[in-house]
């Protein structure tokens, strides 16, 4: 179902944006800004950093609820082919002895 790759999408993004954070705040550092201006860029990027961070949990949320649903749905057709299993065979057994029955007069 590709669960995998969705699984390294999700790992690659995650670490991508853990690095140009982490890039992004270094050079900020290092940078030869005032205080000021440096706490505001650094506001300015958790601010970006927090609305990413809301939408990837939004996406994967999204993508959680279509997984459940095909589950629920693959288990209740399963449930379902059961059940016609045991009624078919209950079926046939209780034919059976009546085919017996038959045979012995």
């Amino acid at each position: 179902m590709g669960n995998s790759q969705d699984n390294h999408f999700w790992d690659s993004l995650l670490t991508f944006m853990a690095g140009a954070a982490a890039g992004f705040i270094a050079g900020i550092l290092f940078a030869p800004a005032s205080g000021e201006e440096t706490r505001k860029k650094l506001k300015d990027q958790a601010v970006k950093t927090g609305e990413a961070a809301k939408d990837g949990y939004e996406k994967i949320a999204q993508e959680a609820e279509k997984g459940l649903r095909v589950v629920k749905e693959k288990t209740t057709e399963g449930i379902d082919t059961i059940r016609d299993f045991i009624e078919k065979k209950k079926e046939e057994y209780m034919r059976k002895p009546e085919a017996e029955g038959e045979k012995d007069k």
